[in-house]
């Protein structure tokens, strides 16, 4: 069978059109261009909202200069240190340490800590320490996976800085301890969001379930600066230990894991570029449609393309392939000769008596020859073609 050949004045090109190409690859672009852009604007949105975290040093609405302010007016001095080793050996009965970000501390870096300040006779404050890290530096205190449901909370417990204060914004993570010589204020769902655990060497252990309280923005809301002011002005000097991630833990504490090398925003960046991934596989993937006729740039003669697909069949060694391709032809040439229709062709019922009846001599077995298993080699391929072939003949003749 020869294919359709293009005109000869038509010139025919398969190299890609840039229009080709762009149609192809624009949904790509877009795809790219909108995340980049999401990163870009949640990038600057959260650069701007919480730049300055916890800062005393800060006066944005996240900062806490605020309290640095109002503490130093009442003679309590304050210093940021962003090392662990600083803040060792700053721990004393006149100190009091506060840790704005102990979730930061790697779990060596944690028992490090607990160790220099349990007997240093000070006041340590844990702001919003959740369950991977309250565990170690308040040992008997625990944090329930589930957060508070409001901010502001009433005191409801015997401790005087909260009686003082009233009502503040401690709502976040709640706490449980086994110490039944602990304070548990500010409960939400019958769990303290605030909890002081007091040690043995004097001093004590205060557990903060949530910043507000600290922030220049929501300083003067309810009992914010009241509860702020007590907690952290109990000593003449007060430690601000902001956990850095150039930190590099001490000698003797636990390697960090590659994973806790990873921030963690590179986790969730990294599962939504492997959904987006999977999402344009998908879109991108090859879709079966209708067959379209498609003009060949040259003309390919019928016996070039059966001497391909028999290269085929040889190189992977189909010859049952081959010789169910050579019956099948063979019936349906063989069917119009004997008065078979062409939808009966390949049924052994209605072709084969009627190839007997045409054919001279009752010895001729045709059920192998024409619905017979494959060859076993390439020798007896040659042979049933042969046989094809004469029996072909021998049918025209008749």
């Amino acid at each position: 069978m020869t294919a359709e050949a293009a005109p000869p004045s038509a010139a025919t090109s398969t190299a890609p059109t840039a229009r080709a190409v762009w149609t192809r690859t624009r949904g790509i672009v877009l795809a790219v261009v909108l995340l980049l852009a999401a990163a870009v604007v949640m990038a600057a949105v959260r650069s701007t909202e919480r730049h300055g975290q916890l800062d005393p040093r800060s006066a944005d609405p996240y900062g806490s200069r605020a309290v640095a302010q109002l503490l130093a007016d009442r003679g309590v001095t304050t210093r940021v240190v962003t090392t662990l080793r600083a803040a060792r050996a700053a721990a004393g009965p006149d100190t009091t340490l506060l840790v704005a970000v102990p979730d930061r501390l790697t779990d060596g870096q944690q028992r490090e800590l607990h160790r220099a300040t349990a007997p240093s006779g000070g006041r340590t404050v844990l702001v919003a320490a959740s369950g991977w890290s309250v565990g170690r530096l308040a040992p008997g205190v625990s944090a329930d996976p589930a957060d508070s449901l409001g901010s502001a909370l009433a005191p409801d417990c015997a401790l005087r800085e909260a009686r003082r204060a009233g009502s503040a914004d401690t709502g976040g993570v709640r706490y449980t301890t086994t110490l039944l010589d602990a304070d548990s204020c500010y409960p939400s769902a019958r769990l303290a969001t605030l909890l002081r655990v007091p040690a043995a060497a004097g001093g004590d252990t205060v557990v903060l379930g949530a910043p507000d309280i600290l922030y220049n923005d929501r300083l003067d809301k309810r009992g914010n600066a009241s509860l702020a002011l007590q907690l952290l002005g109990s000593r003449p000097h007060l430690v601000w230990y902001l956990p850095s991630l150039s930190d590099a833990p001490a000698a003797d504490s636990d390697h960090k894991s590659f994973l806790d090398l990873i921030p963690p925003g590179w986790l969730w960046a990294t599962l939504q570029l492997f959904l987006a991934a999977v999402l344009a596989a998908f879109w991108r993937g090859r879709r079966f449609g209708p067959l379209v006729p498609e003009r060949l740039p040259v003309a390919i003669r019928a016996s070039e393309t059966a001497e391909g697909r028999a290269r085929l069949y040889r190189k992977a060694n189909a010859r049952d392939r081959a010789a169910v391709a050579l019956r099948s032809a063979a019936r349906t040439r063989l069917a119009p000769l004997v008065g078979v229709p062409a939808a009966q062709a390949h049924a052994p019922e209605a072709l084969l008596p009627a190839l007997s009846a045409h054919l001279t001599g009752d010895g001729q077995d045709l059920r192998p020859l024409l619905f017979g298993p494959p060859p076993d080699d390439d020798t007896a391929l040659i042979a049933l073609t042969d046989r094809l072939d004469a029996l072909e003949r021998e049918v025209r003749r008749s």
